[in-house]
């Protein structure tokens, strides 16, 4: 499960830099169970992902700022205590991210990460350094026109328009991790209705998608997250579902509120 609640969760989750739906507010939480072959489907800890407008002294004017965070249920914590926090700063007026942040605390792990867009130069500036690193690094690259942080994906998928999908469509985004620029692979494989525990029943989109290899465009480990997003005007993922090394991970929406529009592809 290592640092799976909630950046496979942010990572499978992404398209139209116009009208990606930044709403101050909203706020939805999952929950995120495991399931193996000897290990019945079980509720392991829990993801919240908030969004809220603020005025930022750095730059002078409003910014979205979305905050993830995920954690391990406490009966679960002496196995692995998970506390990890991502967070983006992103421009209401470009809707281009500015700052990124994360804060990873599993186990024994530790790992902090800084990047720092520059839009005007087309590159990225970022740090990380973890619990076993004497001093930060650092890095500078290129910035393409997709790439995007991991929070800042979560959000793309939510600016598509449905209407223009078509089942088989595939497209490779960008995301910037550390020292490099990972590429995913996004496929839209159609409509469904989804009953989802304890939520309802759905009007969903299904996309898969996988993340390409350090080395480039390469997609050859076979692993493919799934995720299911709300067919509205809202476009919120309900539900992920992720093979891991031993069975497998879901996150499963468990409460949404502040939602910008009705949850119309609730059917029941």
């Amino acid at each position: 499960m290592k640092r799976f609640p909630l950046l496979v969760l942010l990572l499978c989750l992404a398209q139209s830099m116009q009208a990606q739906l930044y709403q101050p507010g909203e706020v939805l939480d999952y929950k995120i169970s495991y399931r193996a072959k000897l290990f019945p489907n079980t509720v392991v800890g829990t993801v919240r992902i908030a969004t809220t407008l603020e005025q930022d002294a750095e730059i002078g004017r409003e910014v979205y700022r979305v905050e993830g965070v995920g954690r391990t249920l406490p009966s679960f914590r002496w196995v692995m205590n998970i506390l990890d926090r991502y967070e983006t700063r992103v421009d209401r007026r470009t809707l281009r991210p500015l700052r990124f942040e994360s804060d990873i605390r599993e186990g024994n792990y530790r790992f902090r990460s800084t990047y720092r867009y520059d839009w005007e130069a087309m590159r990225v500036h970022t740090t990380w350094r973890s619990r076993r690193m004497e001093r930060d690094t650092c890095k500078t690259m290129p910035l393409g026109e997709a790439s995007m942080d991991p929070v800042s994906l979560y959000f793309r998928l939510r600016g598509v328009d449905p209407a223009t999908l078509e089942e088989g469509r595939t497209e490779i985004l960008e995301m910037v991790l550390e020292d490099t620029v990972r590429h995913l692979r996004l496929r839209f494989l159609g409509r469904e209705v989804k009953k989802i525990r304890r939520a309802g029943t759905f009007r969903t989109l299904v996309f898969a998608c996988q993340i390409g290899s350090s080395e480039g465009y390469s997609f050859t480990d076979g692993s493919e997250f799934r995720v299911w997003i709300s067919d509205d005007r809202n476009l919120v993922p309900l539900y992920v579902e992720s093979p891991i090394r031993v069975g497998s991970v879901q996150a499963v929406i468990s409460d949404w509120q502040g939602l910008k529009y009705p949850l119309t592809s609730k059917i029941k």
